[in-house]
């Protein structure tokens, strides 16, 4: 069985913590325990994640920077964070794949992601990036051409999101793992590229996509068939917040799209991994599980977290 664990982005950084490089492996590697368990069960494994802290870090010092050094636009930027954060997965995955007595190879894998160019997205920008910048230096970034959202202390530039549509290294990454290596892939949600003009295959596109939803067309192209998303949440829940709200555990895909129809699922949160779970099932897979990174053993064996069935 092959499965793709999209891990978000408290898998590296929990709340509280300022990100230290210490403290990104420390909770890196208690994220990864639980998956070393599944590929010692016989799982084919490959894992996506987040990448919001440490994309917004890359940018600040950019910022911070510029003076000394040129700034590099954001789909280099998300690529910086894929091999930073690729390496900090890696070498946690190795140190505990041999205290477990297991022999396998991890790969990293820069990962490009096809979008359209004419994709609604790069017309609205909506997703904020970066640093909160106070007035006088928020009037800067509106001079240099950037597009500025107003949040709780400030203002943060706001990018495109636009739609994933293909996995540029899908068939590499099929290879790998045909030759028994966990991959790491589609990190941030992989850099956005365009099919190029002037003799150019693809070109970069300064803009972010969900991480839940490249996770499903990663998992969709080379076959997976379980997509498990964890996140900070034990499970899905209807109505959430509120005096009624119910978990999910086991739900039907008929189910599951009525409730998205209603709106019961919020576009800046649960919103993207119902989405990514329902397309993965009309595109083939077998299940989608949504659970939190500590209850990742118990999910995928059916004991936490809602579980999505054709």
């Amino acid at each position: 069985m092959k499965v793709v664990i999209a891990l978000g982005g408290n898998a590296l950084i929990k709340r509280g913590q300022k990100g230290t490089s210490e403290e990104q492996f420390e909770t890196t590697m208690k994220s990864v325990r639980d998956i070393v368990r599944m590929i010692k069960e016989g799982w084919d494994v490959v894992i996506t994640h987040g990448n919001g802290p440490q994309v917004g870090s890359i940018l600040l010092q950019q910022d911070v920077a510029k003076g000394a050094v040129p700034p590099m636009p954001l789909d280099v930027c998300v690529a910086q964070s894929q091999g930073q954060i690729g390496y900090m997965i890696q070498q946690c995955m190795l140190n505990s794949l041999e205290t477990s007595n297991i022999k396998r190879n991890v790969a990293s894998v820069i990962t490009q992601v096809i979008v359209d160019e004419k994709d609604p997205a790069f017309e609205n920008p909506t997703k904020p990036v970066g640093p909160v910048y106070r007035y006088d230096e928020a009037l800067l970034r509106l001079k240099e051409g950037y597009i500025l959202t107003q949040q709780r202390g400030g203002w943060r530039i706001v990018v495109p999101s636009p739609d994933p549509i293909s996995i540029v290294e899908a068939e590499a990454i099929k290879k790998l793992i045909d030759d028994n290596v966990i991959v790491i892939a589609a990190g941030g949600g992989g850099i956005p590229v365009v099919k190029g003009k002037k003799g150019m295959k693809i070109e970069g596109r300064e803009a972010v996509i969900d991480k839940d939803l490249a996770s499903e067309r990663l998992a969709t192209e080379i076959g997976a068939d379980v997509l498990l998303i964890l996140t900070d949440v034990d499970a899905v829940y209807l109505d959430y917040g509120s005096e009624n709200e119910r978990k999910l555990g086991e739900v039907t895909l008929k189910e599951v799209e009525k409730y998205y129809r209603e709106g019961q699922f919020p576009p800046g949160s649960m919103g993207p991994k119902i989405l990514a779970a329902i397309r993965f099932l009309h595109n083939g897979g077998k299940m989608a599980i949504i659970s939190s990174i500590g209850n990742a053993w118990n999910a995928i064996n059916g004991k936490a977290g809602t579980r999505i069935v054709k």
